[in-house]
C-alpha cells in the first residue's frame, strides 16, 4: 500500500466505528486532496493555486470577493467610495471580523499588509501590481484609504486575491524575515474556518469558526476541512473510489471511469490556469531565437489537447485564456521553417515521479525539430528552487497561474529571462515578440467529488470559491 494512504488511513482511525460507508463515517468532516503540501499559509507568500485559494476562502478574509459573474462585491471591506478623481479609494471595513486569537480585525491590518506586500525585501509575488499605491492611510479603526498615484484602469484585482494579515502578530518581523516567521507554522486567521494542524507534506487540518460574523456569511456548514497531501494519480483515484477522499483532481483519462460510480460525480470547471513551456533565455541553446522558435513551432498543441487532456482544455495561442478581457496582440511575424534546432540538447525540467505523458509528447514533438529533449523530474520545492529560485534550467514545463488583471504575466518575463517588463502590456508584447514561452494550452479544472457533500460549485475562481456554503447530507 502507498505510504501516501498513511495519512488518509491515520484519519479514519479517529472516526467511530458505526455504520455506513468510510465517508459517512465523517460526518461533516471532509477531505480534499491536493498534489503537493501547500508551499506556504502566508498569502505574501506563494503562488501556489491551492494554497491562494485557502487563504482566501478558508482561513483569512480579503477586502472584496469576486462573485461568479467576476463582479466585485463586499466581504472584510462592506462598502468602498472612490474620490479624489479616482485616485482614492476609501474602504469601509467590518467592525464585527476578529482574529481567532479574539483581536478585532482593523484598518491597521489592511495597511501592514498592503505595505509589506509593496516591500522588496518581502517578495511577494504580484508585488508589481502595487507600483502606483502611493500610501494607505487609517483615519481610524474601520476606515483604511488606498491613494494611488494615478486612477487604477479597474478595480484592482489583487484587492480580491491578497488575504489580510494580522499586523499585532507580524509588524515586528522584518519583511526579509517573512519566509521563517514563526507565524507560518501556526497561522492565525480571521476567516471562518481556524487553523488546528499541519504535517508537512501529509495535511493541513481546519475547523469551523462558530465566530465567523454573519454579515460575512456566518459559521461555515461543515465542522472539519482537511486538505490531504497525495502526489500520486493513481493513489487519488483509489483513495477517492473508496470514499477515503470527498474530493480529488483526477486526469482526464479517468473521468468516464469516475462519472460511472454512482457515489461520485465528475466536476468540470474553467480555470485561470495556463500550461507553458519556459525558456531559460540565459543560456543556450534557448538564448537564439530561431532556436526557441524551431521549438515552438515543433509542439503540436491540438493533439495535446485531444490526446493528453481528452479535450479538457483549450489549445493555447497566447498568454491569455479564452473570455479574459485583453487588448489583441498579433504574434510576431515570422517566415520560412526553422531548423535551429536540429543537434540542440537540454533538459526538459518538470514537476513529478510518474509517467510525465505530457512531457513525452512534447518530447517527441521536438525530436521531429531535431532536439534532442532529456527530461528531468523533481519534486515540487525542488522545481521551484531550481526555477523560481536559482533560475539554473534550460527548459521548464510549468503550470501559470493567472489572475484577471493579467500582473502573472510580468514575473513571467523575468523567469524567462527577458527582464522585468514594466506593466502587463509590455509583458504581454515582449512574451509575443520573444517566444521566451511556449505557451501550451489552457486549462479547465477536473474534480472527482464524493456525492455526499452538497452545495458544491466550482468556477474560475476556483475549486474553494463556494466552500462556505457546502454541506453533508
Amino acid at each position: 500500500m502507498s505510504r501516501r494512504l498513511l495519512p488518509l488511513l491515520a484519519l479514519a482511525l479517529t472516526v467511530p466505528a458505526c455504520g455506513g460507508s468510510v465517508a459517512d463515517r465523517r460526518g461533516a468532516t471532509v477531505l480534499f486532496a491536493s498534489g503537493a503540501d501547500l508551499q506556504s499559509i502566508n498569502p505574501l507568500l506563494t503562488v501556489h493555486p491551492l494554497a491562494r485559494q485557502v487563504q482566501r476562502y478558508v482561513l483569512f478574509t480579503t477586502l472584496v470577493q469576486y462573485d461568479s459573474a467576476l463582479a466585485p462585491r463586499p466581504y472584510l471591506a462592506r462598502r468602498w467610495e472612490w474620490q479624489n478623481g479616482g485616485r482614492d479609494l476609501v474602504l469601509a471595513l467590518d467592525r464585527s471580523v476578529r482574529w481567532h486569537d479574539g483581536e478585532p480585525t482593523t484598518a491597521r491590518d489592511v495597511a501592514w499588509t498592503l505595505t509589506a506586500a509593496k516591500d522588496a525585501a518581502t517578495g511577494y509575488p504580484r508585488a508589481a501590481e502595487l507600483a502606483t499605491l502611493a500610501s494607505v492611510e487609517v483615519p481610524d479603526d474601520s476606515t483604511a484609504i488606498l491613494r494611488f498615484s494615478a486612477p487604477p484602469p479597474r478595480f484592482p484585482d489583487i484587492l480580491t486575491d491578497l488575504a489580510i494579515l494580522p499586523s499585532h502578530l507580524l509588524d515586528s518581523v522584518p519583511p526579509a524575515r517573512l519566509r521563517s516567521a514563526a507565524f507560518n507554522e501556526a497561522p492565525v486567521g480571521n476567516g471562518p474556518y481556524r487553523f488546528v494542524a499541519h504535517e508537512a507534506n501529509r495535511r493541513w487540518v481546519f475547523a469551523a469558526n462558530p465566530d465567523f460574523p454573519g454579515s460575512l456569511g456566518g459559521p461555515p456548514e461543515l465542522d472539519r476541512f482537511i486538505v490531504v497531501v497525495v502526489d500520486e494519480p493513481v493513489t487519488k483515484l483509489a483513495a477517492l473510489t473508496s470514499g477515503e477522499l470527498d474530493f480529488a483532481g483526477i486526469q482526464p483519462g479517468h473521468a468516464e471511469f469516475v462519472g460511472r460510480d454512482e457515489r461520485l460525480a465528475v466536476v468540470t470547471y474553467p480555470l485561470l490556469f495556463t500550461y507553458a513551456l519556459v525558456f531559460n533565455t540565459r543560456r543556450a541553446p534557448f538564448d537564439d531565437f530561431r532556436v526557441r522558435l524551431a521549438a515552438d513551432r515543433a509542439i503540436d498543441r491540438r493533439e495535446i489537447v485531444d490526446g493528453y487532456l481528452y479535450g479538457f482544455g483549450v489549445p493555447a495561442d497566447g498568454p491569455v485564456p479564452p473570455g479574459i478581457p485583453a487588448a489583441p496582440i498579433p504574434p510576431r511575424v515570422t517566415s520560412g521553417a526553422s531548423t535551429a534546432g536540429r543537434g540542440a540538447r537540454f533538459e526538459l525540467l518538470t514537476v513529478g515521479s510518474g509517467e510525465a505523458a505530457l512531457e513525452q509528447m512534447l518530447q517527441a514533438h521536438l525530436s521531429r525539430a531535431g532536439f534532442d529533449a532529456r527530461i528531468r523530474q523533481l519534486e515540487l520545492s525542488a522545481f521551484l528552487d531550481r526555477t523560481y529560485g536559482a533560475r539554473e534550467f534550460d527548459a521548464a514545463v510549468l503550470g501559470v497561474p493567472g489572475d484577471l488583471a493579467l500582473a502573472h504575466l510580468i514575473p513571467l518575463t523575468e523567469l524567462a529571462g527577458m527582464g522585468i517588463a514594466g506593466d502587463v502590456g509590455v509583458a504581454h508584447r515582449l512574451l509575443v515578440d520573444s517566444l521566451a514561452v511556449s505557451f501550451l494550452y489552457h486549462a479547465r479544472g477536473l474534480q472527482g467529488m464524493n456525492r455526499r457533500v452538497k452545495g458544491v460549485s466550482m468556477d474560475i475562481r476556483g475549486e474553494l470559491a463556494t466552500l462556505h456554503q457546502w454541506h453533508v447530507r
